[in-house]
């Protein structure tokens, strides 16, 4: 049986940046918001079945796409957007957060947002092997998604970028929300339909019309902004599907509660097909979003460096990284941030 605990073996996304070593995560904030718990901008869903994951045949089924399968779940709200970065300025003001890209003191920008005379002089010790478009940049936090000469003055309707997993739990707990469980994000952005490989339908461009921010043009070395943005977009640029939610997929990844396993799901448990909260290590039972000791856990005994992030970014491009299914996952260690990882916001309803 394959490793519970490997991360993705497939062709690495988009988002493959990953720090080296991890760092004692920040210790959340105990200040919470003025309106914690406060459902403005959320969407109440009914739960209910629905069936989860994909076995599209030009997916990645490394990452554990499938198998299909039916999960049900409890109601649940979701914010319709991704968080802002005026929401997140708001977070730091109040509470002085500092988050792991500040602590380590640089982080990942893609090449194609930085100077060419910049890129010049990156040295090999700072590209991601594998993944050369990844630079680590000295500077590059929230605030300064491209280093210390970029700035978000004009970006506050974008999604807060370069959050870990550690810094979206941070600002959920303060705001007394939770980050969505996978199955609870896939439910929200199938927005009703079945098995369908995007929210709108079968193809990425119905009647030629882009419903996404994903890259267009050669991949790494040219993005052609066919679809209007070469970059993050405002969280809301995009219709939004069925059930009110924007910007799905593509744009940024999001960070869910689960791990990353690519096989914990593929048995037919209760734990696997009510209200997954994905695998808990065994020393690991309070973290994940929820408790893990209500008997719906998984139990893994083994460790796990990855959290799930769902939906691609403005950086997936077919030629290499078609993740922006509704099906498609990946996973990233938690203290790493990236300009195209961000997250959105649960709660119980």
């Amino acid at each position: 049986m394959p490793d519970p605990a490997a991360t993705p073996t497939a062709r690495p996304a988009c988002c493959g940046a990953r720090r080296p070593a991890a760092a004692a995560a920040n210790r959340p904030p105990t200040a919470r918001a003025a309106r914690a718990g406060s459902a403005e901008g959320m969407i109440t869903l009914p739960g209910g079945p629905f069936l989860m994951g994909t076995d599209e045949p030009d997916g990645f089924p490394a990452d554990g796409e499938g198998p299909v399968r039916e999960v049900t779940l409890s109601p649940f709200r979701l914010d319709a957007t991704a968080v802002t970065v005026a929401a997140f300025a708001r977070f730091v003001a109040e509470t002085g957060f500092v988050t792991e890209a500040e602590r380590f003191g640089w982080s990942f920008v893609f090449q194609g947002h930085l100077s060419p005379r910049f890129v010049r002089r990156v040295t090999a010790r700072r590209q991601v092997p594998g993944a050369a478009w990844w630079v680590a940049v000295d500077g590059a936090d929230w605030a300064h998604p491209e280093g210390p000469r970029s700035g978000v003055r004009h970006r506050q309707n974008h999604p807060a970028t370069q959050i870990s997993w550690h810094d979206a739990a941070a600002y959920a707990a303060w705001a007394g929300k939770r980050l969505p469980t996978e199955a609870e994000w896939e439910f929200a952005a199938r927005g009703g339909t079945s098995q369908q490989r995007y929210p709108w339908g079968p193809t990425l461009e119905p009647r030629g019309k882009h419903r996404c921010n994903v890259f267009q043009g050669r991949f790494p070395e040219e993005d052609t902004a066919a679809d209007g943005f070469a970059g993050p977009c405002p969280v809301d640029a995009y219709a939004p599907n069925a059930y009110g939610f924007h910007n799905l997929l593509g744009n940024v990844w999001e960070w869910c509660a689960d791990w990353f396993c690519p096989v914990w799901h593929a048995e037919a448990r209760d734990a696997t097909r009510t209200d997954p909260i994905g695998p808990v290590p065994h020393d690991d039972l309070d973290r994940g979003g929820r408790p893990g000791t209500d008997g719906r856990a998984g139990v893994v005994h083994g460790g796990f460096t990855h959290r799930v992030q769902k939906g691609g970014s403005y950086l997936c491009h077919a030629s290499y990284c078609n993740r922006y299914r509704l099906g498609a996952r990946t996973g990233n260690t938690p203290d790493s941030g990236t300009t195209n990882s961000g997250f959105r916001c649960a709660m119980d309803a």
